[in-house]
């Protein structure tokens, strides 16, 4: 390839020459020197770097890069590991909101129950209470109308003493209070 090169630019050269190119001048010693001198370099550079620092620096990329994949796949196991947790954490808020709600449920059924009964108590004792209530009721207004046909027999003996200046006879007044008040009720 280097011959190629040099091979090339001597066929070329007496053209350059001519136009005004003294680079390239291979009749010159030292231009002649010059590029066998630089093909040299650059063979030994292309000898160093193909076989010592080209190695390194694959191998460098070459860790570089199987670091890289194993960083991405420890990220993507950590993704999973997370977008996992993340649904199991849904997934238990769920359980508790449901539970939750059932325990609230559970809850206001029983207070619910509690209350129907309290009320049915209260209702019961109300029931009882007014029962006696009417019953005392009922005695004071039996008493009440006892004294009251004695008020009137006693009423009625002084009234007809007064207007008529005798006294009645008690159990005949007491028996027409009674037949009266007896007539009234029917």
């Amino acid at each position: 390839m280097t011959v190629c090169g040099i091979s090339l630019l001597v066929a070329s050269a007496p053209g350059a020459y001519a136009t005004g190119m003294p680079q390239l001048d291979f009749a010159n010693p030292l231009v002649t020197g010059q590029v066998l001198w630089g093909a040299v370099i650059f063979f030994i550079f292309y000898i160093a770097l193909s076989r010592v620092m080209l190695p390194r620096v694959g191998r460098v990329l070459e860790d570089r890069s199987k670091r890289i994949s194993g960083d991405l796949d420890v990220a993507r196991a950590a993704k999973h590991d997370a977008d996992k947790a993340v649904a199991e954490l849904q997934q238990a808020r769920k359980d508790a909101m449901a539970e939750a709600q059932a325990h609230l449920q559970s809850v206001l059924d029983e207070e619910h129950r509690a209350a129907e009964k309290q009320m049915q108590d209260i209702n019961a004792r109300l029931a009882t209470e007014i029962a006696q209530a009417e019953q005392r009721v009922a005695e004071e207004k039996a008493r009440a109308l006892s004294a009251l046909k004695e008020i009137a027999a006693d009423t009625t003996q002084a009234l007809v003493q007064r207007l008529t200046g005798v006294a009645p006879d008690a159990q005949l007044v007491a028996q027409k209070v009674q037949g009266a008040c007896a007539q009234r009720t029917l």
